[in-house]
């Protein structure tokens, strides 16, 4: 038997084993290429939709809420540039560095980078640096994940954040000695501000801020034009390595619409004198509360509309909740005397009287299961219907109202727009009724009753549009906060209002005007209070529901003033809530003080000498 060589035999078995290897490996490239034929051609798209998704980052794009103005262009309202500053500890541990290894004078320098940016930090925002530390050195998060993202501070100015970045780019070019810092940055978060703090703080409102930023109107302006104001966000969608986004890379980008500026009718030097005036009077009557208008007779415009308490809406929080809405708008209550005037404007219109119809004024008037007195005791009176609204005669004015069917006063109260929503740009009004007016078939006493201004109640802003259609000729505007609105491509839009209509004729208007000027000029020898102007004026003493008893007690006065007589313009409406003193002595004053302020300020001069009222107020 002949034998194999030993070196052959050794020869045939490494081939084999060389041949099961290639083997091997051949069946290992086969598989390797079927996956990689598998991702790249059967199922490269969803590898890459995957490996996108992985890197895809999208961040919204912050509108910028609208400026709200005065009539004259004086910021209100305005956002300015704060953010929240973020740090990146984990990345503080390379300075930023890693696309590369960093030297041994990257990683010295990236140790020192925490003390270094928490003393910047105490340089411009004022702490500890202590405090500082402990969020630059936490480097991961509770799992060990690396941590990059730490708050460090919120409602930093973007200006102040610039400082500090420059503070930490001291050393970032190659001539200059010291740090060149990674690690903070800015999410941008715009906060509202009140340049005025309480002008006008209740008309436009304020606003709070939602978790994911968005600012909500919560009240006034703020609230009723949320929508325009707020704008729309925008959004960025792109792909992002871990410390920045990818260059070249493509991205989405859907623009943030801002939102749209909104001029108001006040104006700003007007509201601060009204104000002042208000907070005078409530002070003088020891009341409650009060609120005031100023307003343009001809168009219904609100030039300053004020409240007493008021709060600064930079520091809404503090105040309390009953004094940041507008209750000029939302408050009713009954008027008292300042009524009479549209008692007289319906009976007139209707040529039921003039204003020198003759009226027998016993000293009382049975009504009721009760007595209607006048606020001075007095015997008969021969009155002229002048007289009767000159003197404020409740008896009188009962009197007179009798001559008019119910049915036609109550329509009357309605074409003057009582107790409905005005549509002023303010919320509060509701949609549905807003006030109490009697129905048509209301009893004898009711009509008694709501002839004088009791048992009736409103609004602020309903007697003012109200008192001005009867003056202004006889035509009722509804009243308007909203000089125009404008939005991001300059476009200004006036909104609409509801359409003007007439209420009384010409005629009983400019009667109303003469008994409203024997008031002013006359009754309480106020010639001297408003000098070089002839104006027209009624006072309001109206005995209020104390909510604890259900019982008539204290007084809401008020008192309107409307010049020149014989170009009515300017309106001073003022109440002061929950006091013991009559609308004529502690109201009246302040207004008078506004109309001082007002008419030069909107063109009418005074006249050096006005010509003594003549009217009679008495027929015997």
């Amino acid at each position: 038997m002949t034998q194999r060589p030993i070196a052959a035999s050794r020869a045939l078995t490494v081939s084999k084993r060389v041949q099961v290897f290639s083997v091997a490996m051949g069946v290992l490239a086969a598989i390797a290429l079927g996956k990689a034929l598998l991702v790249q051609g059967i199922d490269a798209v969803g590898a890459a939709e995957k490996a996108a998704a992985a890197m895809t980052m999208s961040k919204p794009i912050k509108a910028e809420r609208g400026v709200i103005t005065d009539r004259n262009g004086l910021v209100l309202a305005e956002d300015y540039a704060v953010g929240r500053l973020i740090a990146d500890p984990w990345g503080m541990k390379t300075n930023g560095i890693v696309e590369r290894t960093p030297t041994t004078d990257e990683l010295s320098e990236a140790a020192m980078a925490p003390l270094a940016i928490a003393q910047i930090l105490v340089r411009h925002l004022g702490g500890d640096v202590n405090d500082y530390l402990y969020h630059l050195n936490r480097t991961t998060l509770d799992d060990n994940a690396p941590n990059q993202y730490e708050l460090i501070a919120s409602n930093v100015p973007l200006y102040t954040y610039q400082q500090i970045r420059s503070d930490m780019r001291v050393g970032c070019g190659d001539d200059v000695i010291g740090g060149c810092y990674y690690g903070l940055t800015l999410e941008l978060t715009p906060k509202r501000s009140y340049p005025n703090g309480m002008i006008a703080a209740n008309v436009v409102g304020f606003t709070f801020t939602e978790q994911d930023g968005s600012r909500i109107g919560a009240a006034g302006v703020e609230q009723y034009l949320q929508n325009e104001l707020a704008g729309v966000d925008g959004t960025e969608t792109y792909l992002s390595a871990p410390y920045g986004d990818i260059p070249f890379a493509d991205s989405t980008l859907i623009p943030a619409v801002n939102g749209s500026n909104v001029q108001l009718t006040l104006d700003s030097e007007l509201q601060y004198a009204l104000q002042q005036e208000l907070q005078a009077a409530v002070a003088k009557g020891q009341g409650q509360q009060g609120w005031a208008i100023v307003m343009n007779v001809k168009t219904a415009e609100i030039l300053a509309m004020a409240n007493y308490p008021t709060y600064d809406p930079n520091d809404f929080g503090s105040a309390p909740q009953s004094d940041l809405g507008n209750r000029a708008v939302s408050w009713t209550y009954e008027p008292g005397s300042v009524a009479k005037v549209l008692t007289m404007a319906a009976l007139l219109d209707q040529g039921l009287i003039t204003n020198d119809t003759h009226v027998v004024v016993p000293a009382s008037l049975p009504s009721g299961d009760g007595l209607i007195e006048d606020f001075s005791p007095h015997d008969t009176l021969y009155m002229t219907a002048r007289g009767v609204l000159a003197n404020s005669s409740n008896i009188g004015t009962v009197l007179l109202s009798q001559l008019s069917s119910k049915e036609a006063l109550h329509d009357y109260w309605l074409k003057f727009g009582l107790g409905m929503p005005t549509g002023i740009e303010n919320p509060g009004e509701g949609d549905g009724t807003l006030g109490l007016i009697p129905p048509a078939d209301m009893e004898d006493y009711a009509r008694n009753s709501a002839a004088f201004g009791q048992g009736i109640s409103v609004t602020a802003v309903q007697l003012t549009a109200a008192l001005a259609a009867a003056v202004n000729g006889g035509v009722y505007h509804a009243p308007t906060l909203i000089s125009q609105i404008t939005d991001t491509n300059g476009e200004a839009v006036v909104p609409e209002r509801q359409a003007a209509h007439r209420v009384i004729s010409s005629e009983a208007s400019a009667a109303v005007r003469d008994m409203m000027e024997a008031q002013a000029m006359a009754t309480y020898a106020a010639s001297e209070a408003l000098p070089g102007y002839r104006w027209l004026g009624k006072s309001g003493t109206a005995q209020r529901v104390d909510p604890n008893t259900g019982l008539y007690g204290a007084y809401t006065s008020s008192y309107v003033g409307i010049a020149p007589a014989e170009d009515p313009t300017i309106m001073v409406y003022m109440a002061v809530d929950n006091t013991y003193e009559y609308g004529s002595s502690v109201v009246r004053p302040g207004v008078v003080d506004v109309l001082r302020y007002a008419l030069p300020r909107y063109g009418f001069m005074p006249a050096s000498e006005i010509a003594p009222y003549v009217g009679d107020q008495y027929y015997r």
